[in-house]
């Protein structure tokens, strides 16, 4: 049977959801250039809580997304990278990027609009 995305049940709704969590998205994006430490994806994508960086790199280690490799140095070195399968998330992940980005003054124009005509 053809998933269906659609179906909340469906494994594939799963997945969407999981790629197109915003903490997700930065986690890869974050990831693009190579290998991080934990400090350095928490440094780079502001906003998002120790927990909450915590469950979503876990997250996408469980999808083969990205894997966490730990070094036996004192202390431990934590590094995380995408897998193949993570990285074949970037060239749609870098067009959602590009989207969010040229067409931020259009979105704001309209959110101001909207706000403009609609009380509280």
């Amino acid at each position: 049977m053809k998933p269906n995305l659609y179906d909340r049940n469906c494994g594939s709704r799963q997945v969407l959801d999981r790629i197109g969590d915003r903490w997700s998205v930065l986690v890869v994006l974050t990831l693009a250039d190579g290998p991080r430490r934990y400090g350095e994806l928490a440094g780079r994508i502001d906003g998002v809580s120790q927990k909450m960086l915590t469950q979503t790199v876990r997250a996408l280690e469980r999808d083969g997304l990205v894997t966490r490799s730990v070094q036996a140095t004192v202390p431990p070195r934590v590094d995380y990278e995408l897998t193949d399968l993570g990285r074949s998330l970037l060239t749609l992940l870098a067009g959602l990027e590009a989207w969010a980005t040229d067409h931020l003054a259009e979105v704001e124009a309209a959110r101001a609009r909207y706000d403009a005509r609609t009380p509280g």
